[in-house]
């Protein structure tokens, strides 16, 4: 899978061998994070406060709608389930 460059600060607890194998785990988090990183999984570890109407929303698709709005209503939270 293709994915753009990206910094990433990598921390690891052993010495790497050779600078070839860095790539390599490098290329290998590059890969999973960009399976990770999309719109379909934001919305589903996220969810919205809204202060306004006293809700909140948990439906991934509900979520993907209100992210899509130009602008979104004071008093609305995008809130990590986390």
């Amino acid at each position: 899978m293709k994915s753009g460059n990206r910094d990433l600060l990598l921390l690891i607890k052993y010495e790497v061998p050779d600078s070839k194998a860095m790539e390599l785990e490098l290329a290998f988090l590059n890969d999973v994070l960009f399976t990770v990183e999309n719109l379909h999984t934001f919305c589903f570890v996220n969810e919205i406060i809204d202060l306004n109407k006293y809700k909140i929303i948990t439906k991934p698709h509900l979520i993907h709608q209100i992210i899509r709005e130009r602008k979104i209503k004071p008093f609305v939270f995008i809130f990590n389930k986390n």
